[in-house]
């Protein structure tokens, strides 16, 4: 055990090096070959499976198990990625339990769906392994697209785009690829390494190129990339974060959990990581819980989420809440808090109020209740980063208004992911909008 384990206030190494390795292993560990061949057996290969329609990316999913079932993991990878080419880390991250696996007949039958998150992850491994051809781009068309965002929405869509032999070119605006898959989501859910791994899959189709640093609205405008390529896809993602406004709010220790958690994902060693010893989480959605897991394999010793309204309104999957609860997270609901105390400049506790809903009104009922804390992260939320968008550019509830194609409001510009009002905060589902922008800008270019 590290001796800062008995320290006060949000320090790093609560833990030993090796158990906080431990604690951060993989949450579901890959199939062996066996385990994918039995679990594929299960499957009813089902005509008009429902968990096809249920899948955001319309993945061929009794097509793929019967791959499995009959000894032919490459294939099964390719009829994967034919619709979803970050199909491995969908793989890892979708909430498989309240999307296809719900629907499953088994699942609806006895209570046991096919296994089909895990099934995925073992056919797209096995391909990526393999290292053979699954990419043929079509003959160059000498048509330039630009595409804002390396995150699922943008490398989806550069992907597709390449394929049918359009040059990319992706402005990040961070110095790494991956957006949401590598800086977002909990270290346990994809380990080794894996976004960089997929992002350099997808790359290795050709024709794209990446530049770093490249932020819409400082240096890099809408209008210059519409005079200088034939079309612009935005996969901004919600680049800013919603923060608390209250007292006390700016006091130290308060730490917004989405940087929380890409402070983890980019650590070469977990210990560095400072965490509190008591730790409030505002939020109801998977950021929350992502952080307060987190922050327990990290030692912290109490980690309460406080949400303002009932479990049902969570946006954090039951799975996802019930996980939480298993490593020792408290969930409170029906709170909502009001000021971060502190005593000398120091962190001590979070004010929350009661809460209830009249009439889908939420209310504050005026009885108060204190929590103590040394460190409190905030998930209350993010938003669009909207100030390099320009007029053209229809925003409606903080996001880019985008038609069923995923065309904008702007001349030439089409939009995918969490930065439309179509999107849902899933990868998959930004998969899936990047690739259909794709397709509509490719029949675009090609009139």
């Amino acid at each position: 055990m590290n001796s800062k384990q008995h320290a006060s206030g949000v320090v790093a190494g609560r833990l030993a090096t090796p158990e906080i390795e431990d604690n951060f292993q993989d949450l579901h560990p890959a199939l062996s070959t066996h385990e994918a061949v039995v679990a594929a057996d299960r499957c009813y290969f089902c005509h008009d499976a429902p968990c096809v329609t249920a899948c955001p990316t319309s993945i061929d999913i009794p097509m793929f198990i019967r791959q499995i079932a009959t000894g032919n993991p490459q294939g099964s990878a390719e009829t994967i990625f034919d619709q979803n080419i970050l199909g491995g880390m969908c793989a890892r991250v979708c909430p498989t339990e309240t999307l296809c696996e719900q629907v499953c007949v088994r699942e609806v039958a006895e209570g046991k769906p096919v296994k089909i998150g895990l099934l995925q992850r073992y056919a797209t491994d096995y391909a990526m392994d393999s290292g053979a051809e699954i990419h043929r781009r079509a003959k160059a068309t000498g048509k330039k697209v630009a595409v804002v965002g390396a995150g699922p929405a943008g490398l989806a869509c550069a992907h597709r785009l390449a394929m049918y032999g359009h040059d990319v070119e992706i402005l990040e605006a961070r110095e790494k690829p991956g957006g949401l898959n590598e800086f977002g989501i909990a270290a346990y859910k994809t380990v080794d390494g894996f976004a960089q791994r997929e992002v350099e899959f997808v790359l290795s189709v050709g024709g794209i190129n990446v530049q770093y640093g490249k932020k819409l609205g400082e240096g890099v405008s809408l209008k210059q990339l519409q005079s200088d390529y034939d079309a612009v896809f935005l996969g901004l993602g919600l680049a800013d974060v919603n923060a608390l406004h209250m007292p006390g709010s700016d006091a130290e220790g308060v730490v917004d959990a989405v940087d929380f958690i890409a402070g983890l994902r980019q650590s070469a060693d977990k210990s560095d990581i400072a965490v509190g010893r008591r730790i409030v989480v505002i939020g109801g959605g998977m950021t929350a819980i992502d952080a307060a897991v987190q922050a327990k394999l990290l030692g912290a010793e109490d980690v309460t989420i406080c949400y303002r309204r009932g479990r049902d309104r969570m946006n954090a999957s039951v799975f996802e809440q019930e996980l939480a609860t298993s490593r020792g997270v408290i969930i409170r609901h029906w709170l909502q808090p009001q000021s971060v105390n502190t005593t000398d400049g120091k962190l001590q506790s979070v004010t929350l109020e009661y809460t209830s809903q009249d009439g889908g009104k939420l209310n504050g009922t005026g009885e108060l209740m204190t929590i103590e804390a040394d460190q409190v992260l905030v998930a209350i939320g993010q938003k669009l980063a909207a100030s390099g968008l320009g007029s053209p550019v229809k925003l409606e509830g903080g996001r880019i208004v985008t038609d069923a194609d995923g065309r904008t409001s702007a001349e030439k510009t089409w939009a995918g992911g969490d930065c439309t009002n179509n999107g849902d905060d899933l990868t998959v589902t930004a998969v899936a909008q990047g690739r259909d922008a794709a397709e509509a800008i490719n029949q675009t270019l090609r009139q």
